[in-house]
């Protein structure tokens, strides 16, 4: 099995908003180094462009971003380690604060690449439900330890 991961975010101005440069020129970097990672498998993108620019929900400032990885630890070490944990500390510049989660884990099978409907419907769950099997956050996974150090720091 491999793991599946959405997360979205809603922007606070509009893309191409002077006040979310910074975030906007961060996505080559950060999508690079995912490529890059060990573990990594594959990543919602659109003919090369950045899957930020891709209209996954009808509200235009909503980006997404989805990608499999081979297993929860490389998942994990990209998110907490790479140039990913930077863009994810300054957040708060870009993106207002979402009612419910707004990132979701799910297992899937290797070769399998979800879809947006697909990651959108694990989302839901797991704001209706909780954690489940189906889906999931880090707190579902109880060896991966970095997302707690990063949440306090």
């Amino acid at each position: 099995m491999h793991l599946a991961q959405l997360n979205i975010a809603r922007l606070k101005y509009d893309f191409e908003d002077p006040r979310v440069a910074d975030f906007v020129n961060s996505l080559e970097s950060v999508n690079a180094a995912a490529e890059q990672s060990e573990g990594f498998v594959w990543r919602l993108n659109d003919d090369g462009a950045q899957a930020a620019s891709i209209p996954a929900f009808s509200d235009e400032r909503i980006v997404a971003n989805m990608s499999v990885w081979r297993d929860a630890e490389c998942l994990e070490r990209y998110v907490w380690t790479s140039v990913h944990k930077e863009v994810y500390r300054r957040g708060a510049e870009w993106f207002e604060v979402l009612d419910g989660q707004h990132f979701v884990m799910w297992w899937v099978d290797e070769g399998h690449i979800p879809t947006l409907e697909e990651a959108k419907a694990r989302l839901d769950s797991l704001n209706e439900n909780g954690n489940s099997d189906f889906a999931f956050g880090w707190s579902h996974l109880p060896h991966v330890k970095l997302w707690q150090q990063a949440r306090c720091a």
